[in-house]
């Protein structure tokens, strides 16, 4: 007997599924935009930072702090979906979103601007908040 989809993960799961595509044009958007910086400041792999240009250290960090951020996110991401699709898709794309607005702070060269992507901790805490729920959920304890 096969088992569908559909009977695995819950209803509105594909919402999920969605947010991490979104975050995945996300990650491919930051990367490209540091390759063109690389090109642009001529920063030669495989080195990370440029001692003369700063704007690109700040392109280079928009990726960077986003892809040291991203493994945790994806976890929290996954087990608040599972337990609470559509608060965790409202979530995810809340986060994804306020990584496009740090980066585009970050690429003005002035590192204080990234802070313009400081509602992302909304969907990161909110789905840390979900995750918590589910285990406590599943523990018995609420």
């Amino acid at each position: 007997m096969t088992t569908s989809i559909d009977e695995l993960l819950p209803h509105h799961f594909g919402y999920v599924i969605l947010t991490f595509i979104y975050s995945y044009v996300l990650l491919m958007y930051l990367g490209i935009n540091v390759g063109k910086a690389r090109k642009k400041y001529g920063v030669k792999y495989p080195q990370m930072y440029s001692d003369k240009e700063n704007i690109f250290n700040c392109i280079q960090r928009a990726h960077q702090n986003t892809l040291e951020l991203y493994p945790a996110w994806l976890i929290f991401q996954l087990i608040a979906g599972l337990a609470f699709p559509l608060s965790a898709s409202v979530l995810g794309a809340i986060w994804v979103t306020s990584r496009f607005s740090y980066a585009q702070g970050y690429y003005t060269g002035d590192p204080e601007k990234r802070l313009k992507g400081a509602y992302g901790y909304i969907g990161l805490f909110g789905a840390i908040l979900l995750s918590l729920t589910a285990a406590l959920q599943l523990l018995h304890v609420i």
